[in-house]
């Protein structure tokens, strides 16, 4: 069941998840402490993302969406895909790729941060739209969004906090879970196959989770029968994924006040390479190929290529005392190695004549991010013996590496980067009676640093000084919870989120100047200043300022919440195409982003139930940044942000029926409307003109699942995704500026599901 909940967090949410399933098995006992009110204790209503410890949802200033064990389980009777779920039933999240990449895929507009048990996915220094497909969904427990802007986890979530926790042994003694699935979408090499193996342990102190599985995807095909072309940012259609995970812990100490837990996981995704990609042509291309189709898959090789990949790495220790001085001492410390590999390629950015004429050259890019971090907080209730007030405050260190490479001629593509963060924060609530205030500060205070290097051929060869940046900010959250009765709630929050600007793709951009002589490709630029990281905008730090207020009701029968929020980041980030190499450009200007969102759900009978969610975003940055050399400033906010960087508005429902006592039946859909959006500018400096319009065409998706649950055999478990087998373009292909991502999505696919416990 998703409890899309909008009660209270405040958007810089200062904490994190540490030790989140030591902890979430602890929340009715924390829920109780905090309040004598029954509801507080439903652990569904306990969130640990972005306070460290479990807060119940209605004592926090903002919008969270929590997605329970129930409901992604229902998604993987559908799809395998690890966002998919979200897509269905967070409001502000973006139609899923149905990829192993997450191009396009956002929350409120701005990139989101991540996180398997705490651990960030990915790295902010070269944000590779790879980081969210890093384990088996079957060992989900539950995900906790954060919507909005947070700097509760560090740098990285403008958008807000996707947290992924595993689940966690529940009952004593030992339980084995065996899943296989058996999934077709009826044409040649589309079968797919997957078998978990799921083992828990429950002794007294001890627990463990152990888990191995391995998914074998084959390729997808549309609703018109043709293959979908396989995505050049990574596929999982024509893929093997294999899962390793493992995850003990152990209470001791007198009443079981300390606990020690440590977890393993090894997940590798990998192209089988039996496919390459063929082009598409758009609409507006039709006047050059004669038709119009979209990108499709054909049987071969590329000479020389290899498979696409994320293999990624987790290594995770952590200490809880639950009675260190009054409060509750929490000590993580977590290692992540995380590698991807992309398709193949021989875009113009890939050549070099000093290797092989131009043209025939194949490439593959290859990002590595590698980090590690200690985590502390302590949290303390009844401070001062005041009943009510809370004081949570730590200490969060990190380093995270990341480069890029073009991995078949071994060339530096994005130079090695290395950020270093110390971040103290505070953070304060306060119970009075029905009304809960709270407010804090994170000091983040980090450094990157990139060696020397030298930009690729298409760059011109130009040399380019390292040198260590400073990032020194002070970010601050207040809001405050009113709770008018038992079931309606009120609230209102301001906070800062911090991240980095995708800084990879600036660092490997860099060129010679437009005054080189032309129809030259100068090697070394030697008619230009020479030029060093320090000198380069674009790498200034995005902080956002967000504003939000909204309602919260919760009746015995169902629910009804809604946020409206305001975001603004003075020196933001948006994407478009660059229509030479393809590959997306990075545009450093203002960024106002305002929205509006709304979730219930209502339960008719025992047998009856209706859940929708609503969200509605719109988003207008600057034609043109400021310029490097002081001679004009950034643009007004007048270009609408597009399907890039900010979804059309989507309305997504669905009604369970429960037939029998061990049987379920969902029926659901997601609609994303269609949207035109358009802006001109003149710039006063040159007279130069801007303009930009885009549409995207919406469409209607169902989805059926049907679940029955035997005493003796398990469950058997039948998924349609696309019940109507609708032909489709995904909305961030649709827009022309780019001939390599125009993607049909995928066509009706079905599914079957068998889940045994012994």
């Amino acid at each position: 069941m998703v409890k899309p909940l909008s009660a209270a967090i405040s958007s810089i949410l200062l904490l994190s998840v540490i030790s989140g399933n030591a902890r979430a098995q602890d929340a009715e006992a924390v829920a109780e402490s905090e309040t004598k009110d029954s509801s507080a204790v439903d652990l569904d209503n306990v969130v640990v993302t972005g306070t460290r410890s479990p807060k119940a949802v209605d004592k926090i200033p903002g919008a969270i969406t929590l997605v329970s064990k129930e409901e992604v389980q229902r998604s993987l009777v559908l799809t395998e895909d690890a966002t998919a779920v979200l897509a269905r039933s967070v409001p502000g999240y973006a139609e899923s790729s149905q990829a192993m990449s997450n191009t396009g895929e956002n929350l409120r507009g701005r990139v989101a941060l991540r996180l398997f048990d705490g651990v960030p996915q990915g790295s902010p220094l070269r944000e590779g739209t790879r980081n969210a497909t890093f384990t088996d969904m079957g060992i989900v427990g539950r995900i906790e969004v954060i919507n909005g802007p947070s700097a509760s986890e560090g740098i990285g979530a403008a958008g807000g906090i996707i947290n992924y926790l595993s689940s966690s042994p529940t009952k004593e003694g030992n339980e084995v879970t065996l899943i296989s699935r058996y999934s077709t979408q009826f044409g040649d090499d589309s079968d797919g196959w997957k078998l978990g193996l799921n083992f828990a342990r429950k002794d007294g102190d001890f627990d463990m989770l152990a888990s191995a599985s391995i998914i074998d995807r084959g390729i997808s095909y549309d609703a018109d029968g043709r293959r979908v072309g396989m995505n050049t940012s990574g596929s999982v259609a024509d893929s093997e994924a294999r899962n390793l995970f493992l995850k003990a812990g152990y209470n001791f100490g007198e009443d079981g006040t300390q606990r020690i837990e440590g977890s393993v996981s090894h997940f590798k995704i990998e192209g089988k390479a039996n496919y390459i990609q063929v082009l598409g042509c758009r609409p507006e291309e039709f006047a050059i190929c004669g038709e119009t189709r979209t990108n499709t898959s054909e049987r071969g090789q590329i000479f020389g290529s290899k498979a696409a990949f994320n293999d990624f790495k987790q290594y995770q220790l952590s200490y809880t005392h639950f009675d260190f001085f009054g409060g509750t001492l929490v000590l993580n410390g977590y290692k992540a190695d995380q590698a991807m590999r992309y398709l193949v390629e021989n875009s113009s950015d890939r050549q070099d004549p000093l290797i092989a004429p131009i043209g025939s050259i194949y490439d593959q890019s290859e990002i590595r991010a590698d980090k590690q971090g200690l985590r502390t907080s302590w949290t303390r209730p009844s401070l001062f013996s005041v009943d009510g007030l809370e004081l949570r405050v730590g200490l969060d260190l990190v380093k995270d590496t990341a480069e890029q490479r073009l991995a078949l001629t071994n060339r530096v593509w994005v130079p090695p980067m290395e950020y270093k963060s110390q971040a103290p924060w505070l953070q304060l609530s306060w119970d009075v009676g029905p009304l809960t205030f709270s407010g804090g500060i994170r000091r983040e205070d980090g450094e990157m640093h990139v060696d020397d290097y030298t930009t690729t051929w298409f760059r011109d060869r130009r040399f380019v000084r390292g040198g260590t940046l400073d990032y020194q900010e002070n970010l601050v959250n207040a809001g405050v919870v009113w709770r008018i009765n038992e079931g309606f709630s009120v609230f209102g929050s301001y906070g800062e989120g911090f991240t980095l600007a995708n800084v990879g793709i600036p660092l490997r951009n860099i060129q010679c100047s437009n005054d080189s002589p032309e129809g030259t490709q100068p090697d070394g630029c030697p008619n230009d200043p020479q030029i060093s990281v320090g000198d380069l905008l674009d790498l200034n730090a995005i902080v956002v300022d967000n504003t939000e207020f909204g309602f919260n009701w919760r009746g015995s029968r169902g629910s009804l919440s809604a946020s409206h929020y305001d975001s603004k980041s003075d020196f933001g980030q948006s994407l478009s195409i660059d229509p030479v190499t393809n590959d997306f450009v990075l545009l450093r200007a203002p960024v106002r982003i305002k929205g509006y969102e709304l979730s219930g759900d209502y339960r008719f009978s025992e047998k009856w139930k209706f859940s929708a969610v609503y969200s509605h975003t719109r988003g207008e940055t600057a034609f043109w940044s400021a310029d490097a050399a002081g001679r004009y400033p950034a643009g007004g906010l007048n270009r609408p942000m597009g399907v890039l960087d900010i979804n059309p508005d989507k309305f997504a429902w669905s009604v369970t029926w429960n037939f029998v006592p061990r049987g379920d039946i969902t029926l659901g859909a997601t609609t994303l409307f269609s949207r035109k959006l358009s802006g001109t500018d003149v710039r006063p400096f040159d007279g130069q003109r801007f303009t930009f319009t885009e549409e995207t065409h919406g469409y209607t998706l169902f989805d059926l699942g049907m679940n029955y649950e035997t005493e003796r055999w398990g469950r058997f478990s039948l998924g349609i995704e696309n019940l109507l087998d609708k032909q489709y373009i995904l909305s961030w292909s649709q827009p022309p500026g780019g001939f390599q991502n125009y993607w049909a999505g995928r066509g009706r696919m079905v599914s079957l599901t068998h889940t045994i416990k012994f």
